[in-house]
């Protein structure tokens, strides 16, 4: 029996608004690590049937953002030593690789951009704001490395950084930022400057770091 087009584009509608909320939502941390969803719930939520609920978690545990047990139990992914080291080392090729060809383009108002994004960095660690910390920074991230012009590449951290939202939630209470992470500050001069050995290597420091203290 076929769909009515009006239907299948409800249905699309609906699976699509699910799926960016809950993805935009398990990359900034704001889900724990190990949290259970189930499909009810996440219907009752959004208001909608099981069938886009069901394809949204089809399309997330197949990004590697939620975890699908043998009993049928979803969740956050609780990540492991070794898995973590694994996506820092992901971070570690994939991002010094995007910064640095985004290096020629990195105009003075790419520039100013990142400077302001710095400034609602300080002004959400002042708040203790989480999963402020957690947008923001990866907003840093994602502008400098839109200048690449390497879709795919950028396409691949971002799944990267997908996987590991709810540990970065983990892993903010831990550091207790209380400024601008100094890489920033570091990535930022080396822009200016033109430094692609430098830029490399801050933003190398910048991703690996952090993630380091929970494999201690």
């Amino acid at each position: 029996m076929l769909i009515p087009a009006r239907k299948e584009d409800a249905l699309s509608s609906a699976h699509d608004r699910v799926y960016r909320t809950l993805r935009s939502q398990i990359m900034h941390g704001e889900l724990p690590p190990g949290e259970a969803l189930t499909l009810r719930g996440i219907g009752k939520r959004f208001d909608v049937s099981m069938t886009p609920a069901r394809e949204a978690v089809r399309r997330l545990v197949a990004e590697g953002a939620l975890t699908l047990s043998a009993s049928g139990r979803v969740a956050t992914p609780e990540l492991s030593a070794e898995r973590i080291e694994e996506l820092a080392a992901l971070r570690a090729l994939l991002e010094p690789e995007l910064a640095s060809r985004a290096l020629p383009r990195a105009h003075n108002a790419l520039i100013d951009r990142l400077q302001a994004i710095n400034g609602t960095i300080a002004e959400v660690v002042s708040r203790q704001d989480a999963v402020g910390y957690i947008r923001s920074n990866l907003e840093f991230h994602r502008t400098l490395y839109l200048r690449a012009q390497a879709p795919a590449m950028l396409a691949m951290a971002e799944t990267v950084w997908l996987q590991l939202g709810p540990t970065m939630r983990k892993l903010y209470a831990r550091l207790r930022r209380t400024e601008v992470p100094r890489h920033h500050r570091l990535i930022v001069a080396a822009l200016r400057a033109g430094d692609e050995p430098g830029l490399r290597l801050a933003i190398r420091s910048d991703v690996t770091q952090g993630l380091r203290l929970l494999v201690q």
